[in-house]
């Protein structure tokens, strides 16, 4: 019999070792555009393998950990972060880990932390947690479940929501509806009941092992009344073993006996003898959707999450992003208040910080009376929102913490805002402008920043064409629209092979579901690759983000003020670029040579800052004659401190193949001439200047910095002294990736 179950058992690890080499092959060579979506795909299929045979996870385990062994033995470092990851991933969802394989996963990890960065710091980072989950045996499942699910209770305050808010301009509105099902599918399924079975259904079955009957368990489980109390029992018990450091642990494995031998015995159950664990896969995290078309609304979905201090308030104040009409104008109500703002309660102030929904304006007309007035209470403005907002704290904190207000409660400091984007360069040049904008806010009235930990993820969406041969891609009226989501696949492989390599998908997806018209049944697919982006990947790149300032003419000259984050374009109206078609580029074309020789430009001043790692380059200048510049972010070849831009200058003459060609870290252009051009920001049509004289362009400094600096009435430049001279002031945009930065 043991013969046969070892048989079996080398059976299974023979296969799932295929499936795992079949991955790591892929990483490391290069596909096609048309086949670059199967490396995501057989990482997905190998997890929903393991998620639906949980009695496969130790053989998987021990795949994973020979593997990394052997990776680190023979120094092939990309492969290290893949099974990092994937080998944390299991281990949370694996039902019961021995305690010998869990003792050399330990050790594995311990020895990577003789690594260059950053492979040291995800291995000691995993190493931690890992340990953990070795002294208490199902607690990183069970602060996952209770996170991302806000479950109530009084020892792990700590509440996560993920944000996916999609660009309207990259999903046609017809896939809309299916994207918004893909993402949400299976939300309303799971109540809070649901939710508390299955954290004790897996920390028993993990805490217990062999000694626990796991299907008798989920039985009991379906039938036990009380089940939040065991809940809350079990919760405290792993967070009171967690603050003593995991000392005893034959006193907690005593104390999930005697809460086991409970649940059977309250619902009629005689303990049996230990069979194979019962899966309980680990349910998606909370996911809001939102097609994003204003500016702010991403400020104001993160102020209404961080007002909901418990889930009880959430439930009252948190808006449906679905609703198209809760962006409405203040209706008639009726009076019921003297008509001061200052007379209203504190707690409908709090309530207004966020516009209304549709659902409160229904809730308005339904006060109805006799007489009628127009609301008495205005929308108050932006200053009088932060206030409004300060005030709603302190109220909280005396209420939450039983006395001054002067400091904020433990419990109002642990919410996690997850940001996932989805979208294209353009999409990330509104992020970062968004972005800028928050810390602007922040800068003047910390409010998000005391309460919200906010992480910033980018899936890449276009809707344009796969290129699959040379000649279309070096077609000149063709614009990558994916630019920044390759410089990030460089960096990070994984991110290239899980996420990157993805978005083309996502849309495919989204028409097969919108053909049928949503009658099949819906695939996981974007909800797990979500789930795992935003679970595994914590190691931010920072894309600095550029403040550019334009001049227009007249009489009364004005100036404005904007942030880019990919790409700044200026095109002069006069000279139109030659747009040739496959057809022109062939030698001695007619119409390609006749274009030559009528072609002209603009004659410009230019005074720019070349990049260098010393930093001593001093500012120099040139005249030249262009018909457009291109301006965009220059990868950092490695060196996180130099951040810089190429600047290219197009030719008026096709024939000469060259650019000018600059790397500089700021720059300023003027036009010599009676001229003025155009100037688009990010490739993004909405964020297009006309007659702009000039423009500068530098790198946007954290406005929280600037704020300080104005306060002491010093400038930028003036703090040039000590260590602040070798600290970088660029603000940039942080993207969470698998890896972070490889040097």
């Amino acid at each position: 019999m043991e013969t046969t179950a070892a048989g079996m058992s080398s059976a299974v690890e023979s296969n799932l070792y295929r499936r795992l080499h079949a991955i790591l092959r892929e990483l490391e060579t290069d596909t096609q555009a048309g086949s670059a979506c199967n490396k995501g795909m057989l990482r997905w299929t190998l997890h929903k393998k393991v998620e639906n045979s949980p009695s496969i996870s130790i053989s998987m385990l021990r795949v994973l950990v020979k593997e990394l062994e052997k990776a680190e033995r023979i120094d092939c470092k990309i492969r290290i972060i893949p099974l990092l990851h994937t080998l944390a991933y299991t281990v949370i969802q694996s039902a019961h880990v021995p305690d010998d394989l869990s003792e050399r996963i330990y050790v594995c990890l311990n020895r990577l932390v003789t690594l260059p960065e950053p492979y040291c710091s995800i291995g000691l980072n995993y190493a931690k947690v890992l340990k953990m989950e070795r002294n208490i045996p199902g607690a990183l499942y069970q602060r996952r479940v209770i996170a991302e699910h806000s479950l109530k209770n009084e020892h792990y305050p700590l509440r996560e929501r993920v944000f996916v808010f999609v660009d309207q301009a990259v999903f046609p509105q017809t896939l809309l509806d299916a994207v918004r099902a893909d993402v949400k599918y299976g939300a309303t399924e799971w109540d809070t009941l649901s939710h508390q079975r299955r954290v004790l259904l897996h920390t028993l079955q993990s805490g217990l092992g062999k000694q626990c009957h796991g299907r008798q368990l989920a039985e009991a489980l379906e039938e036990l009344c009380d089940v939040e109390k065991y809940f809350l029992d079990v919760v405290a018990t792993v967070e009171e073993r967690i603050e003593d450091g995991g000392s005893d642990r034959d006193q907690y494995s005593t104390r999930l006996q005697q809460l086991y031998h409970d649940i059977l015995s309250s619902t009629g159950k005689n303990p049996s003898s230990p069979t194979s664990p019962v899966g309980s896969a680990l349910p998606s995290p909370e996911i809001s959707f939102h097609v994003w078309t204003k500016e702010d609304e991403i400020w104001n979905e993160l102020v209404n999450f961080a007002l909901m201090v418990s889930p009880a308030e959430r439930s009252s104040t948190y808006l449906d992003e679905d609703e198209d009409t809760k962006r409405a104008s203040v209706i008639s109500t009726v009076s019921i208040d003297s008509g001061i703002e200052g007379d209203l309660p504190l707690n409908e102030f709090a309530s207004m910080i966020v516009e209304p929904s549709g659902e409160q304006e229904v809730q308005e007309q339904q006060r109805s009376s006799q007489f009628f007035r127009r609301a008495c209470v205005r929308w108050p403005k932006a200053g009088n929102r932060m206030t409004l907002m300060m005030e709603a704290i302190k109220e909280s904190g005396m209420t939450a913490g039983g006395g001054s207000g002067g400091s904020l409660p433990k419990e109002e400091k642990n919410f996690t805002a997850r940001l996932v984007v989805m979208g294209d360069d353009s999409t990330l040049g509104r992020l970062g402008k968004a972005y800028h904008n928050i810390r602007k806010r922040e800068a003047r009235h910390l409010f998000l920043t005391k309460r919200v930990n906010l992480e910033i993820y980018y899936i890449p969406v276009s809707n344009q064409p796969l290129s699959t041969s040379p000649a279309q891609e070096n077609v000149p009226g063709l614009v990558d629209m994916l630019t920044l989501a390759a410089s990030l696949g460089k960096v990070d492989p994984w991110y290239e092979c899980n996420i990157s390599s993805l978005g083309g998908m996502i849309l495919k997806l989204a028409e097969m579901h919108s053909s049928v018209g949503g009658s099949s049944e819906q695939n996981t697919f974007l909800q797990d690759i979500i789930s795992y982006y935003t679970r595994t990947a914590q190691q931010p790149i920072h894309i600095p983000i550029y403040s550019v300032k334009m001049s227009f003419p007249g009489l009364d000259p004005k100036t404005v003020e904007d942030v880019f984050l990919c790409q700044l374009d200026i095109d002069f109206p006069e000279f139109r670029p030659f747009r040739p078609t496959l057809k022109d580029t062939i030698k001695g074309s007619v119409r390609y040579k006749k274009h030559i020789q009528e072609e002209g430009g603009a004659v410009v001043s230019v005074i720019y800052r070349r990049a260098s790692i010393s930093n001593r380059e001093v500012d120099r200048g040139m005249s030249l004659t262009t018909c457009g510049v291109s301006i965009c972010h220059a990868p950092s070849c490695g060196n996180k401190n130099l951040d810089s831009l190429n600047v290219d200058f197009r030719d008026p003459n096709p024939a000469r193949s060259c650019m000018s060609t600059l790397r500089v870290t700021r720059i300023s252009i003027r036009t010599l001439e009676e001229k003025t051009f155009t100037v688009c920001l990010d490739k993004d049509s909405d964020r297009t200047f006309k007659n702009v004289q000039s423009i500068e362009v530098i790198p946007s400094t954290d406005p929280g910095f600037c704020l300080q600096k104005i306060k002491s009435r010093q400038t930028v430049e003036e703090d040039d002294s000590g260590l602040s001279r070798y600290l970088s002031k660029t603000f940039s945009l942080p993207i969470n990736t698998f890896s972070g930065a490889l040097l």
